[in-house]
């Protein structure tokens, strides 16, 4: 192979690979680069945005904590409800004197209903009746998940506890030194309020409310049954691709060492960004066609140009002095053109002037050594063509052309048919391996436009005919019905027997013949005794009547753009059978 050169490409190659380089390539990475860059962006902000949105919740959630345990606070160091709780009581009325002494001690509740469901003081004071915001601690309280949970610490601040769905600040009321008494104060939170905050924390993901030890209290991951069972965070099966957040509670008694954990599936933020992707691409693709097909036409304009001029150049070569036909281009082909065709005509008119009286001399001399050459080629014996068409044939086996080796076969072997045959009847074995040979070379000539199907019944081999019958009517089917046609041409020939005819039927898929076209071509053929375009079925129908009379049956049926159908009864050869 020879070194590669730029002069070698084709204009139309140069002006695609040009525009690839220089235009198309740039364009998509720069959209790839501007993309990536975008979504890199995009997913800083969300992920800051949503960061913000957490320390949002966190801290509007502790507020919510916070104001409970402050409520908390005020019932634990107030003097009037120690005394209440921790007194032994004589009779039911000095309790209910004192309990409305202090009546206006449980406001204190009253003013955060928007973060507090109820407030309940337990005690197992004996003598304490169950009034207002009061209730005997009894064994039922005890046996509760809250009770237990709470009786297991021994701190002195609220506890935060989650129980039935709802969180609880459970805190004991000593502050001072009573008579023994077991008393606790127990705030659930309103859990409308704690929803909502989840709600609208503007947190793109799912957020979970973690104890210290990783269990989920809380959480608004619909997918999740956190309320009948304790599951741990790292049990909970997340999508791929996620971001997560943790915001730890600390500094904080009741709250210390709680979180707040948010993860977000990036694919969620990301889907617009991901669409954006899809219309890069579609833009590049429009960015490349429409392009290509501009420069394809523009080529074309210039290419098919230089091709006519290059083809009349090489008739000059061969002494034919033509013209190209002038169109109103004024580029600098179109200056060419002009040029040649100058050049031309001049080197015409020269070649006229100054050589015509030698031409005339020596004419006859031409005319005499061309009659003695037709008297030689006459003697040439037609084995020498045979043998050339075998050495081409060979020549194209050893450069691997072996397509074009096989319709040289086929041509050498149709024109050793045509000259060997001295008889006028052969067999329709003969005929079809002749037909074949034919249709190869058509094959050769469409490539796969061209298909065909051969259905011969095995009696009728043997049977004769008149030599080269059937051949002009599929030269016929495949010249001027299939090439004609834009599809893939199939021409289908049957040859068996129909009662005592031999039947040969031909049919096409090519462009067929309108009724008034058929009619004038049954007329020429039946009646007409001049030679028309049609002159292989003119003459295969004359021989038929010479041969058969009136013994033999024809008969086309065409319909325009749906092919031909040609049928033939001939009487059966008995000696043939």
């Amino acid at each position: 192979m020879g070194r590669f050169h730029w002069n070698h490409l084709k204009l139309r190659d140069k002006l695609l690979l040009m525009y690839i380089c220089s235009v198309f390539i740039p364009i998509v990475l720069t959209n790839i680069i501007f993309y990536n860059v975008t979504t890199n962006n995009i997913k800083n902000q969300k992920t800051h945005d949503a960061n913000i949105a957490l320390e949002q919740l966190q801290g509007e959630l502790r507020a919510v904590i916070d104001e409970a345990a402050g409520i908390s606070y005020l019932y634990y160091i107030d003097p009037l409800l120690n005394q209440l709780l921790d007194h032994n009581y004589d009779s039911q009325i000095e309790y209910v004197e004192a309990f409305n002494n202090i009546r206006s001690v449980f406001n204190k509740s009253e003013q955060a209903y928007k973060t507090t469901s109820s407030t309940i003081i337990y005690t197992d004071n004996p003598t304490v009746l169950s009034s207002g915001p009061i209730m005997p601690l009894t064994d039922i309280e005890k046996a509760t998940d809250w009770y237990r949970e709470f009786m297991n610490t021994k701190v002195s601040y609220p506890l935060l506890i989650q129980s039935d769905d709802t969180f609880s600040l459970i805190q004991r009321l000593n502050y001072t030194q009573g008579n023994g008494y077991n008393n606790l104060i127990k705030i659930d939170l309103n859990m409308t309020t704690v929803k909502q905050l989840f709600a609208i924390s503007g947190f793109e993901g799912s957020i979970y409310f973690l104890k210290p030890d990783g269990t989920i209290r809380y959480s608004n991951d619909h997918a999740l049954d956190w309320r009948f069972q304790e599951i741990k965070l790292d049990r909970v099966a997340k999508p791929k691709n996620t971001i997560s957040f943790d915001k730890v509670y600390t500094n904080n008694n009741y709250l210390n060492n709680w979180s707040l954990h948010g993860v977000i599936n990036e694919k969620s933020f990301l889907h617009d960004v991901r669409k954006s992707g899809a219309f890069v691409i579609y833009l590049a693709l429009i960015n490349f066609v429409l392009p290509s097909l501009i420069i394809a036409a523009l080529s074309r304009s210039i290419h098919v140009r230089l091709v006519k001029i290059v083809k009349h150049m090489k008739k000059v070569k061969n002494q034919h002095f033509e013209t190209i036909p002038l169109d109103d281009a004024r580029d600098e082909i179109g200056q060419l053109t002009g040029e040649f065709n100058r050049m031309t005509e001049r080197i015409d008119n020269l070649i006229t002037d100054v050589y015509l009286a030698d031409i005339q001399k020596k004419d006859l001399e031409i005319r005499q050594r061309q009659a003695q050459l037709h008297a030689l080629h006459s003697q040439i014996n037609p084995h020498f063509l045979f043998n050339s068409l075998e050495t081409i044939r060979m020549r194209s086996l050893m450069k691997g052309e072996t397509e074009t080796a096989k319709t040289i076969h086929y041509m050498a072997k149709i024109f050793r048919k045509s000259i060997s045959w001295k008889r006028s009847w052969v067999s329709i074995r003969e005929e079809i391996e002749l037909t074949e040979c034919f249709l190869e070379i058509q094959k050769y000539r469409f490539g796969d436009k061209l298909q065909y199907q051969l259905t011969i019944e095995d009696a009728v081999y043997d049977q004769m005919i008149p030599k080269m019958t059937f051949l002009p009517f599929v030269e016929n089917a495949s010249i001027h019905g299939i090439e004609g046609s834009p599809g893939i041409g199939f021409i289908q020939i049957h040859i068996g027997i129909t009662g005592d005819k031999l039947m040969f039927r031909l049919s096409d898929n090519g462009i067929g013949m309108s009724e008034t076209k058929l009619s004038e071509l049954l007329n020429y053929l039946r009646m007409d005794d001049s030679i028309g375009d049609n002159v292989g079925m003119k003459n295969v129908y004359t021989r038929l009547k010479l041969c058969y009379k009136d013994s033999f049956e024809f008969d086309i049926r065409s319909e325009e753009g749906h092919g031909t159908i040609v049928e033939l009864r001939l009487p059966l050869d008995m000696n043939g059978q």
